[in-house]
Parts: structure tokens; sequence; C-alpha cells
């Protein structure tokens, strides 16, 4: 196993005085076993013999680096402590960036650094946090949260001196698998950049690793997650990028879980106060003019009177694309009432619409919202912080094992390839941009090319002209060529 050593070196209690010597063994056994020997040249150890009251180390760095005295770039480091586990994790050298600037400062490193802990914690940290990631790992001026320092009291002497340049770290515990885990993922992180993969022996390994941490850069969303949410907390939008299924899944949710009780409404710019709670709107009348104006009841407020008429069972109002509009215009006063906990508020309408409200509005409790929102619409509303405190949002972002089993060949490469440019370069806020599955599902190799130039296409070809995907334009570019040469 090419990580025994280094777990032994991890969990054990390595004497100082064997550190390097013990850390040079360790380092060469991954060469030939999980990575080819070719790797050599290009990451090489730091691991100087020092004694107490020095911070040791042992570092994974970049071959450029001098063999001795302060080094640049990124590096993997464990750091040993006494009567305790070695902290491990990706560091960037007292010497700055360095030749790695590049790599640092790459959306893609520090989104799969910041997933891989996300993992960490969720698979093994038992309700603790056993891993952390600084947001922007160029940021060497920015130490370690004091929260973080805390929560790890034990490697405090490291944090003094090295806070500021950790920008990953795993703290182990009683687990191994946990720190095999955890050390699969930053090794080979740190190898990829440097443009080396493991070897065929481990490449099932290390994509099932993957795999796992991967599942939280694009977290899968259930209908049953949706549903159950909807009975907890009554008002729910489900968020993402275009064509990842949020209006399916909506449209299905109130096919089958509520057996078609409800509606489906969607809002848009000239959507108002008066046609989703109620306003005065002209009728027909004998007089001598023709019209007059009476009260008539909003979508949301015969939405209210319908599910209060059968207490006993749940009513659905799915808001098709909610940000089109001014959410907290169009609800005004009634944002009152979108509160799960407490479904005997009630506000004062400004006219009598009869029964069963009359001027007294109150959202029954068997009256579920669910909004669906495309978070790649720059040009409309946002939904405010308010709004937001009262709806429980999920987001919906594309997703692979769809395409795996729908789609042809071509669509599949395609999709892992433009899910590679953003993920690799887009920045947080071109991230939810990223096109969803549904453009990826022709089954018919022969039809592949022309669904990808009148669906895909068109959408690419509009981030590019407004601005949306500006940090990472050439890569869009090279991909619309690629698609173009099919």
């Amino acid at each position: 196993m090419s990580f025994s050593r280094l777990l032994e070196i991890i969990h054990g209690t390595t004497p100082i005085a064997d550190w390097a010597k013990a850390n040079k063994t360790a380092f060469e056994d991954l060469f030939g076993e999980r990575y080819k020997k070719g790797a050599e040249k290009a990451i090489k150890l730091r691991a100087p013999e020092m004694a107490p009251p020095g911070v040791p180390f042992a570092a994974y760095i970049s071959f450029n680096n001098p063999d001795s005295g302060a080094y640049g770039g990124l590096s993997f480091v464990i750091f040993p402590i006494q009567d305790g586990p070695c902290l491990i994790g990706l560091v960037v050298g007292t010497q700055g960036l360095a030749d790695d600037a590049a790599v640092l400062g790459r959306p893609g490193h520090a989104r799969k650094t910041r997933t891989i802990c996300a993992w960490l914690n969720d698979a093994y940290g038992k309700g603790s946090m056993v891993a952390w990631a600084k947001h922007d790992p160029t940021r060497i001026d920015v130490d370690i949260p004091r929260e973080i320092t805390n929560h790890w009291g034990a490697y405090e002497s490291i944090f003094e001196r090295y806070g500021k340049v950790i920008y990953a770290a795993f703290c182990p515990t009683d687990d191994p698998r946990a720190t095999e885990a955890a050390l699969t993922a930053f090794l080979d992180l740190l190898f990829e950049e440097r443009g080396f993969q493991p070897v065929a022996g481990h490449k099932k390994s290390a994509e099932s690793v993957q795999a796992s941490w991967f599942k939280y850069l694009l977290p899968p969303i259930e209908q049953k997650q949706v549903e159950d949410l909807l009975q907890r907390r009554r008002f729910v939008i489900i968020q993402g990028p275009p064509g990842t299924g949020k209006t399916r899944i909506a449209r299905q949710i109130l096919s089958e879980a509520y057996k078609d009780r409800g509606r489906t409404i969607q809002f848009h710019p000239n959507t108002t106060y008066e046609t989703f709670i109620g306003g005065l709107a002209p009728v027909d009348s004998h007089e001598a003019l023709g019209l007059r104006f009476k009260p008539v009841p909003g979508q949301l407020m015969e939405a209210a009177a319908q599910a209060q008429r059968d207490p006993s069972r749940n009513y659905l109002l799915h808001i098709d694309e909610v940000n089109r509009a001014d959410l907290s215009k169009i609800l005004g006063e009634a944002i009152y009432l979108l509160e799960p906990t407490d479904p005997d508020r009630r506000i004062s309408l400004p006219y009598d619409f009869g029964e069963p409200f009359h001027r007294d509005l109150q959202l029954p409790q068997n009256l579920h919202i669910l909004g669906t929102m495309n978070s790649s619409d720059r040009s409309i509303a946002i939904v405010d912080v308010a709004v937001r405190r009262r709806f429980a949002f999920l987001t919906l972002m594309p997703q692979f094992s769809v395409v795996e089993e729908l789609a042809c060949q071509t669509m599949k490469d395609q999709f892992r390839e433009l899910v590679s440019i953003f993920v690799e370069h887009a920045p947080d806020d071109a991230f939810a941009l990223m096109p969803g599955h549904s453009y990826f599902l022709e089954d018919n190799e022969a039809h592949a090319k022309e669904n990808l130039q009148v669906n895909l296409v068109p959408l690419l070809e509009e981030y590019l002209a407004q601005g949306y995907v500006g940090g990472f334009a050439e890569p869009i570019r090279a991909y619309l060529q690629r698609i173009a040469a099919l």
C-alpha cells in the first residue's frame, strides 16, 4: 500500500531524531508505486532535522525550489506534535506563491480544496470539524480563523508559525481510514497540479475518492428531499443553472406528492401585487360606462382559499421563474405571512375580497409554496435577504449520472469537458451559470452536433456577449470551436 509508511508517520510516534529518515523512506515509496517514477523530477521532499523548540515539518515541494532555506509555491506538508497525530495539509511556502501563482490563483484549485474538506468533514467528522480550507489560497496575509485554531488547540504552535500560509488542513482522528482518504485527496490533487496521475494500479481507488468528494461540488437533489423539506418548512425555492430540471422536478412533485392539488403560475416582469395578492380590477357592468372596479383575489389568495376548503390535504402553489419579478414588491405586507413556524399570522387587506377572507388574509397550514429560480439570469430581480430568510433554498446543479444514463458518447464527452472548464476556471459568481445536463441528453449520435449547436451554443454565446464568463472567455471560445468541428 502506497501510503502505509505515511500513515505510520502521521499516526505513530516517529522520534524527531528519525524524522528526516522516516519521511525520506515514505516519500520514496510513492514513486513507482502510486505515481510514476518521472514525477520525482517535479516534486521533492524537504524534511529537515529540527530539534525543539522549532516546528518540525515534512514538505513535498516544487523541484524548482532550492535544497535548503525557505521555499515558495504549492506544497503538501506534514506537521508532527508531541502526543498526538500529525496535522497534514496544503501550504504556500513562506517565500510566497513563486512559480505556482497561476495554480494557486485558479478558481478550480481553491474550489477543489474547499470541496475536499467539506467531504472529509461530512464523511469522517462525526459531527466535529476535521478539515478546513481557506477561501482563497493566495491570501497569505490572512491567518487561520481563531475559531479553527481554538478547535484544534493541540496544533497551536504550528498555527502561530505557519497559520498564514496553511490553506487546507486535516486534523486526524483515531480512524486511519479518514487519514488515508485525506492523503489520497490532497496528494492526488498536488500531483495532478504537477501533471501526474496515479498509475494504472491505483487509478480505480483514485477515481473512487475523487467521485466521493466531487459529489459535494455538484451535489444531487432528490425529489424526496424537496418533498420532505416542503413538509417541514412549507416555503421552498429550488435555484440553479438553466437545464438542470428545476421546473420538471417541481411539476413532478405537484403531480405525484400532491396528486395535482395545486397550480403552477409563472412570474414575469409585469407581475404585480394586484395579480399575486389581490386588488381592484375592471369587471363588466350594465352601467353607462360599461365598466366598474371591484376587489379581485390574486393567485396567492386563490391558492389559500382552495387549500382552506380541505385542510386535511396539502396544497402546492408552484411559482416558476420566481425571480423574474420583484418578489418583495409583489408580496408587500404579505411577506409577514411567510413564516413556516407561525401559521396563525394574519394581515389586514385594503379591500373586502369576500369569502373566505374578506379583509383578513391568513395562509393555511396546508398551503405550501415551491419556487423555481434560474441562477443564470442576471437581468432580473435578486431575491432579497428578507425573502430568503422565509424560504428554504436548495441548489440543483448539473448531474453526471443523468448524462451517463441517457446520453450518447458525444454528449457525455462534451458534458464532461464543459463541466471541467467551469470547475477549473469559473469564479464563484459564474460557477452558478454552468449549463445543466438537459442540454446534453440526446441519445442519437447523428443528432448530437445539431442538438449542441441549436441549444447549447446560443446560451454560451449569450454568456460571452453579456460578459458573464469574461474571466474565462478563451476556454469557452475554444470549446465552441470544438463543437463546430465535430
